[in-house]
């Protein structure tokens, strides 16, 4: 593990409190059965915001904690063992990311206190089929007049329906796969042409297709440098995947808890079934992985804390690991817990169901696979 500091430490048991007593699994069955649009707990969301949450990566002159990267990690290891839902990541972590990394001044001051605070909630729209490809980018952003006019459409937005601030990846020059030509732009959820459609997800999660057509923007909507924004986009997708791998850590420990204490409990031909070692080999065969796992997401956090040149490689390691291991370890879950394993009156299917709609978010281990090896120059 991490050597912590005394305020991350503090940190990390604050949110494990949190998570246990006021949104534990019951409170996300509830907001799933609910139907809300947001899919998430509004109310809650506002508890995290006034602890500071929502500005844990943001800097301190626009209402930030600038706590570091680790830190909002830790976070999000605990909200990802009760499997809330909330916009932490796709807002504080990665459309904040996106503002601190690449905006202006102006841009910093005018979204980055609205974020600290909770009162606004920001999001990637970048995908446009039905697996990650960042440079895939066909939404055009043609000139028009001193600004730009948006025609096309996003999919799997997170938290898309909630969301004031849209960070939008458009085509101002090339063709979809190239890496040149893209550019970020800012764009508010009220814009004249922006329209959003609500989409089922298996984890229950809140997402939505957002369309634009013919949104005008000005020359002030540019994110970092026109033509230019790959790069930018990266390095935001890493701060936003270490983040998920960290919510995703967190799912398989609590999955891996449950089914320990499973396999001390449940007695069949008259046995505890964690006696049969079969079932101690598997058990052994999660926690390895649970400890390496640990090893890669908090290795990324750190790297991204320290501006290390190695992030793209270790986020990628991060990612396609813990997907391996979540994938694992709730499969096992289900399994080992028998028939009451796969019905919904028990929480097994719903940490399957998270780790599968994880995997899949900015990439899933075939991505990373393969992106680990470009990089690596295989």
């Amino acid at each position: 593990m991490a050597v912590l500091t005394e305020e991350q430490s503090m940190l990390r048991d604050a949110a494990k409190t949190w998570t246990q007593e006021k949104s534990p699994v019951t409170a996300f069955r509830k907001v799933r059965d609910s139907g809300r649009p947001e899919a998430f707990d509004p109310a809650a969301f506002a508890e995290m915001a006034e602890m500071g949450w929502t500005g844990v990566i943001i800097p301190e002159e626009y209402g930030g904690s600038d706590f570091g990267y680790l830190s909002l990690g830790l976070i999000l290891e605990e909200t990802g063992r009760t499997l809330t839902a909330s916009p932490l990541l796709s807002s504080a972590l990665a459309a904040a990311s996106a503002i601190i990394l690449g905006g202006t001044d102006a841009q910093k001051e005018a979204w980055l206190p609205k974020i600290a605070s909770g009162e606004l909630i920001g999001t990637l729209a970048i995908d446009e089929g039905p697996h990650h490809h960042p440079e895939k980018v066909a939404l055009a952003a043609a000139k028009s007049g001193a600004g730009y006019k948006l025609t096309g459409s996003k999919t799997f937005v997170l938290e898309g329906m909630a969301a004031g601030l849209f960070v939008v990846s458009a085509r101002t020059s090339g063709k979809p796969g190239d890496k040149e030509g893209i550019t970020l732009f800012l764009v508010p959820a009220d814009a004249k042409g922006l329209s959003r459609k609500a989409l089922k997800l298996a984890d229950s999660r809140g997402a939505a297709v957002v369309t634009f057509d013919g949104v005008e923007v000005g020359a002030d909507a540019v994110l970092g440098a026109a033509d230019n924004g790959y790069d930018l986009l990266e390095q935001t997708l890493d701060r936003a995947r270490a983040g998920l791998a960290a919510e995703m850590l967190g799912a398989a420990l609590q999955a891996f808890e449950v089914t320990l204490d499973y396999l001390k409990t449940r007695v069949q031909f008259g046995q505890l079934i964690g006696s049969f070692q079969a079932l101690q080999h598997r058990a052994a065969k999660m926690f390895t992985d649970l400890e390496l796992s640990r090893s890669c997401v908090e290795a990324a956090l750190a790297a991204i804390d320290d501006n290390s040149k190695d992030v793209p490689e270790l986020v990628s390691l991060a990612k396609a690991k813990m997907g391996d291991t979540l994938h694992l370890v709730s499969n096992e879950m289900v399994q080992m817990h028998g028939g009451i394993g796969m019905t919904d009156a028990h929480d097994a299917g719903l940490y399957l169901k998270r780790a599968r709609a994880a995997e899949a978010t900015y990439g899933g281990q075939s991505y990373h696979r393969d992106r680990y090896a470009r990089i690596g120059g295989y």
